[in-house]
This record gives C-alpha cells, sequence and structure tokens, in this order.
C-alpha cells in the first residue's frame, strides 16, 4: 500500500496521538451548536494550525457527525507551494496522521483519471497542508469513510466543476479547505470576510475576488454546484485570528459554512 506520510504534524496539530485526540475531541465538544435545515452536501471548513481555525473548522465537523450514509468526502484545496494546471490527486492508496490512515477512493480516483483536466502528483501534495489537516477531524467524525483529496491549482472553476460534481452521488460530501482575507489588520478583514461569505450566500462564484479566500477556486467549484443544483447555505462560524489565537493587526479570516438541499 502507498502513504502520503503527514507533512505538518507537530506543527499545524499535534503529532502525539493521544494528546491529537483529547485535542480535537475539545474542539468538537466546545464547537457551537448550529443546525442546517437541509441535507447537509457540501462544508467549506478552514485550513490553519488548530489553535488559530480549528474552533471554525470544529462548528462545520460537529454537523458532519451527524450526516448520515456517506461512503465518499471528495476534498478541494489549494495548492500553495507547488504551481499545477490541473486537479491533482496524491496517487497513492491512503494518507496517514497521527491517528492512522484514511483510505483513498481509488475507484473514483481513476474514474476521476479520465478528465484531462485531473493529473497525479506526490510532488504537489508532498508538503500541502490544507487537505492533510481535515483528515484527523475526518478520522474521528466520519471514520473508515474514504476520501478523495484533490488540490486545485490554476483551473478554470466552472469546467472543474463539471468533473467533480460527476463524483458527488447521493453517498458523497464535497469538503473545501479555504482560509479567507490574508494579513489584513481585524476590522479591514471582517469587512472583506464578510462581502466574501456573502457571495457564498449568494451562490455568487464571480463575486470573489484574489483577496477572498486562499482557496477560492475550490469555493468557486462548490458555488458552481451548489448553483446548478439549487442548494441553500447556512453561515455555520465567521471569525478570524484575532478572534481565537492571534493579534489584531494581521489577521487570517475563518469561515464554516454549509451548503445543501
Amino acid at each position: 500500500m502507498t502513504v502520503r506520510h503527514p507533512a505538518v504534524a507537530g506543527m499545524f496539530y499535534p503529532a502525539d496521538p493521544d494528546q491529537l485526540v483529547s485535542d480535537l475531541r475539545h474542539l468538537l465538544a466546545t464547537a457551537d451548536v448550529v443546525e442546517a435545515d437541509f441535507a447537509v452536501k457540501i462544508l467549506v471548513v478552514p485550513h490553519a494550525g488548530y489553535i488559530y481555525s480549528g474552533p471554525i473548522a470544529a462548528t462545520a465537523y460537529r454537523l458532519l457527525a451527524e450526516v448520515e450514509g456517506l461512503r465518499r468526502i471528495v476534498m478541494l484545496g489549494p495548492s500553495h507551494f507547488v504551481p499545477t494546471s490541473r486537479l491533482e490527486l496524491p496517487g497513492v492508496d491512503a494518507l496517514s496522521t497521527p491517528l492512522g490512515t484514511v483510505e483513498v477512493d481509488v475507484g473514483a480516483a481513476a474514474e476521476a483519471l479520465r478528465h484531462r483536466l485531473v493529473g497525479e502528483s506526490r510532488d504537489v501534495h508532498r508538503r500541502e497542508h490544507s487537505l492533510e489537516v481535515q483528515l484527523p477531524f475526518l478520522q474521528i467524525v466520519t471514520p473508515g469513510v474514504p476520501v478523495l483529496p484533490l488540490l486545485t491549482g490554476s483551473v478554470d472553476p466552472v469546467a472543474a466543476a463539471d468533473i467533480v460534481e460527476t463524483l458527488m452521488d447521493g453517498t458523497s460530501l464535497l469538503l473545501v479547505s479555504s482560509d479567507l482575507s490574508h494579513y489584513l489588520d481585524a476590522a479591514a478583514a471582517r469587512r472583506l470576510d464578510g462581502e466574501t461569505v456573502a457571495a457564498m450566500r449568494r451562490l455568487d462564484p464571480d463575486a470573489l475576488g484574489r483577496e477572498s479566500a486562499c482557496g477560492r477556486t475550490g469555493v468557486q467549484i462548490a458555488l458552481h454546484i451548489a448553483r446548478r443544483r439549487g442548494y441553500r447555505v447556512a453561515v455555520l462560524d465567521l471569525r478570524n485570528s484575532a478572534d481565537t489565537a492571534g493579534t489584531p493587526d494581521r489577521v487570517v479570516g475563518y469561515c464554516a459554512v454549509a451548503l445543501g438541499a
């Protein structure tokens, strides 16, 4: 079995399994309880270190724990370090964390690779944290559910949405990893992040600019799919690093958003 090993254990989240489980259970237990009056099909979650964005992400994962019958989680996250013009799979059978391994849905991966816009690259995935930090949460709330991990490069969101939508059946969930604004002061971040979330509420992918979100492409893909399917939107949490563990002069924005029918 080929495995992608963790790159940011001990930095973005604890490398010690017992500490990691303890931290995750605390985040989930203390997360705000926000109900969605629809069947959740898409979640948008942040991907910073748990001390910063963990409480916001946990709001979404607490909701995900209530979703029944999942057989696949399609993951979208930005490639921060290696440029690419495709949707990139890691080319492995499993992804590991200090809590063990998460199986890659190799059947869905083979299906995705039929499209020219989808490729495989261990190099693109090797250092990337945007999907990795989601895995321990998934190991707690959706144990045993395989994932299809796709990193987004410079791809057309509409073309990518066409592909991703084919991978989403009634037992699949789309998990989009994205932070919001970067390194503004807290007041400016709240204004820009508010505009970004308002665009998400409107299912308006074209309203998102480069400064809106570091995972903008993944969010746009999700919004195109949601608009086609007539999904509704519930904003679960919207904060920034000054609200959790950072200073207010240079912050990163985070949101947790659910979409579904």
